[in-house]
């Protein structure tokens, strides 16, 4: 899994025509990517290794075991990033003779002893010092192994080390075929420091104490699995023990989450459960850890049997009390352990059998354990996130043309697939949907497929011709625009419905349609051919009072849609689907004031869906008279009541807005509230309302895990109240502050602002923090010149403000020069 942190989300919002546009040619031009051709196979990986912590550098010894797959060979070709190559030989019964070898350009390439055949196992011994951060000089985007804080310069700061392997980085720290479509059993021998706990695939046999207070933990994988997925981490975590049936479960956490890993992660059990029955294939892997790592800069990854989770996965009381925002990539992760690791793309451009079904299992997850309104908001966010890109709309979901693997790790892998199995599983039906996904896993576990096997199998089990489905959504772009309009005949007594398709090529689909019918809704699912026009009709007693379409939600698709507020009222209050009642909702957007739009108000703020609520809160206006009249008494019940902490933090932002002191009583209780949510929206509120009271509450403030919309308002807060407690939690935002100027010119000044007091203290984890996003948002800003001018400049003025700090304050020099370092390094890279 690979998705984007606050910051990059971030700066997508503010260039929406450059992000997410992975390559110029990704997705458009004629490359045609083969999967990798298969000449060896391999079949144990076997590493010995130790760290250089001062150097950052890795020393290995590997056996590799292998054959040729079909053809006679006499060589072995393997991929080797920036490696020091010691020593390569035949390991025959545990004698080494050596081997003619060749390394250059990332290729190590052995001449073996002789020509071996198909099926004749051969060990080649390897001994190598891998080098990472030379990997990174060389240009490679990712350096597959990682050390944090290896020297232990920062007393605050663990000292780790972890791996990532995905897409071809595990060449990085062990010599091997770095393709998707190359699978192997492991055994991996680390020797560490005995404070240390280390983990890795499968399970650990053994554990050695060795001299100088060392130890070696022997970890073995017996099953087969990618190389892409072979995972080390090494770091001071305690263990919270769980299972699943027989299999062991262990969350590994920084001590000072030790109290809150069981409501971070203790739903890992329930989610085993339930996958494997949905799947009807039990969880295949001997065991289950899950680890956080610092410095991290993706989400999480997959990795067999010990997945890797950013540090942001440590969650606190008062943010878990609001929901677990971590919740749905502890599934995701977890179901890649069918569809991923267990079956894995045979090439990237098969991605969608990993990415897309881990995506979906966040559906299933939510459907299964939240109700289908937590579903089906998720779907709604997900595909949002999609048709909110649309320099991704020219993209196939099984793509063979890209620049770079790390192209294909996008909105349309994951949350266009995951639409696309939703609308897939409807129109099979479940039964058929579930039975032909546990046909795919149980024909291909532990092997590799593409995505016609996939379709192959739901053919197989629901007797159901699919090409016109994998031709549309896998192997072609784009999506259904649709626009549509009816007439009444009265004679007739019917509806005659029009669809029309704007896009370039029209699709074929089912559509769920709703004719209201004296104020009734009446469901129809019709065929849509792949043309321009579609025109149905259906008999209704008088004119319809309103016609909603894709009335189920499941269509991935864009609609255009016009409706009444007395027509949006009688959509949400006549509606069970979660996407017709928001659809609904937002429809009274720029009409709040008609009866209507307040009555619809009223029924939302009653929703038994909270995100409902949340969404009619964030809409509303309580400075307006007709508003206020009807819904504050509704309002102040959801501030002080609701058993959604979130809802009762919308609510107070609602009644912020009257600036009425009368609730000041409130808002002063909801500072001490648990809750970040409530406490956030409280403070903020009291500030609305009331600043003379900021000076006195800014103690109060606990921005660690805030969401974007609450650190952007916090901002100034901060900064004027010189909070250094916080200084590092807004950098997220800060550092983007060159975008700010046409889109937020006030946000603009305060970020800039809260850059200047950054630049001018010793605030090691801010300007670290501000190194680790700038790092990640770098390829997206490069793209444009203008930008990556801004950003250069704000770099020179930042080391320019840390060197004035300097002077004024020469016993800081040690921590200062590092961070005037870090700064000059970044500046290298945006010039």
């Amino acid at each position: 899994m690979k998705k984007m942190i606050l910051s990059v989300s971030l700066l997508g919002l503010l260039l929406p025509a450059i992000a997410f546009a992975q390559t110029e040619t990704s997705g458009r031009e004629k490359i045609y990517k083969a999967t990798h051709v298969k000449s060896t196979e391999l079949k144990h990986t076997k590493l010995k290794v130790n760290f250089d912590y001062q150097n950052e550098q890795m020393n290995g010894e590997e056996w590799l075991t292998a054959s040729p797959y079909f053809y006679p060979s006499d060589s072995l070709i393997l991929d080797a990033k920036a490696m020091l190559i010691h020593e390569v030989a035949m390991d025959k019964s545990g004698n080494k003779v050596p081997l003619k070898y060749n390394y250059t350009n990332n290729v190590l390439t052995i001449t073996l002893d002789k020509t071996y055949n198909r099926n004749q196992d051969y060990t080649v011994y390897i001994k190598y010092t891998a080098r990472p951060n030379e990997a990174e000089k060389q240009g490679s985007p990712a350096k597959g192994l990682y050390f944090i804080n290896a020297q232990g310069k920062d007393k605050n700061y663990p000292t780790q080390i972890w791996t990532d392997g995905e897409s071809e980085y595990s060449s990085v720290w062990f010599p091997t075929i770095d393709k998707p479509n190359q699978k192997t059993t492991q055994e991996i021998y680390m020797t560490v420091p005995d404070k240390y706990l280390t983990l890795s695939n499968g399970v650990l046999k053994e554990s050695a104490k060795e001299s100088g207070g060392m130890r070696t933990d022997h970890w073995v994988m017996d099953k087969r699995h990618s190389v892409y997925l072979f995972f080390m981490g090494v770091g001071e975590y305690v263990v919270v023990k769980d299972k699943w049936r027989n299999i062991p479960i262990d969350y590994y956490v920084e001590k000072e989450y030790e109290p809150y890993a069981r409501q971070i992660y203790g739903n890992t059990p329930e989610m085993m459960e339930f996958f494997s029955k949905k799947l009807d294939y039990d969880y295949p892997w001997p065991k289950y850890a899950q680890i956080s790592a610092r410095d991290y800069t993706s989400v999480a990854m997959e990795n067999t049997t010990a997945t890797l989770h950013s540090h942001d996965v440590l969650q606190k009381p008062g943010q878990l009390i609001d929901e677990n925002k971590w919740e749905e990539y502890i599934a995701h992760e977890l179901f890649h352990h069918w569809f991923g690791d267990l079956v894995t793309n045979e090439s990237w451009s098969n991605l969608t059998l990993n990415e897309s079904f881990a995506n979906y299992s966040e559906y299933l997850w939510n459907e299964y354990k939240f109700g289908k309104d937590q579903a089906d908001y998720h779907l709604m966010s997900n595909v949002g996130r999609y048709l909110r890109s649309p320099s991704d709309f020219t993209k196939d979901l099984v793509r063979f043309s890209y620049e770079s693997p790390e192209d294909v790790f996008d909105v349309v892998s994951y949350q266009k697939g995951g639409g696309i199995l939703h609308m897939l599983r409807n129109y099979l039906g479940d039964e058929a949907f579930f039975t032909g996904i546990s046909d795919f896993l149980k024909t291909y576990e532990y092997k590799n497929a593409e995505a016609q096997q996939l379709r192959l199998s739901f053919e197989k089990i629901s007797g159901k011709d699919l090409n016109w489905f994998f031709n549309q959504w896998y192997y072609g772009s784009g999506n259904p625009k649709l626009d549509y309009s009816y007439t009444f005949e009265p004679v007739k007594k019917q509806v005659e419905l029009v669809i029309s398709q704007s896009q370039e090529k029209p699709f074929e689909f089912p559509l769920a349609i709703d004719v209201y019918d004296n104020g009734k809704p009446v469901r129809y699912n019709v065929w849509v051919n792949a043309k321009a026009k579609n025109t149905f009709s259906f008999n209704v007693l008088k004119n319809p009072d309103l016609i909603n379409i894709n009335a189920d939600g499941i269509l991935l698709s864009e609609i255009a849609d016009k409706k009444t507020a007395a027509q949006n009222l009688l959509q949400f209050t006549q509606s069970r689907e979660f996407l017709s009642r928001y659809k609904a909702l937002m429809g009274i957007k720029d009409i709040p004031d008609d009866p209507a739009s307040i009555k619809l108000f009223q029924a939302a703020l009653k929703d038994p869906f909270f995100r409902i609520r949340i969404k009619a809160l964030e809409l509303l206006d309580l400075t307006h008279k007709d508003q206020a009249k009807a819904l504050t008494a509704d309002v102040e019940k959801l501030a002080g009541n609701d058993p959604k902490t979130l809802v009762q933090a919308a609510a107070i932002s609602a009644l912020a807005k009257t600036k009425n002191k009368k609730y000041l009583s409130l808002f002063e209780k909801g500072v001490n509230a648990v809750s970040n949510s409530v406490k956030g929206n409280s403070l903020k509120a009291i500030i609305t309302t009331d600043p003379s009271k900021a000076d006195k509450l800014i103690d109060k403030i606990d921005l660690s895990g805030a969401s974007q919309s609450l650190l952007i308002s916090m901002i100034p807060i901060v900064v004027k109240n010189n909070v250094t407690s916080q200084m590092q939690h807004i950098v997220p935002v800060v550092v983007l502050y060159p975008l700010f100027r046409e889109k937020n010119p006030e946000l603009e000044k305060s970020a800039a602002e809260g850059f200047s007091w950054m630049m001018s203290s010793d605030n090691k984890a801010a300007t670290e923090g501000m190194a680790k996003i700038l790092r990640q948002v770098k390829d997206f800003v490069l793209q444009d010149p203008k930008t990556k001018a801004k950003f250069s400049q704000m770099l020179q003025e930042g080391i320019a403000r840390k060197m004035e700090f300097l002077k004024q304050n020469p016993q800081k020099a040690e921590s200062v020069n590092e961070q005037i370092a870090v700064l000059n390094k970044l500046l290298e890279d945006y010039k």
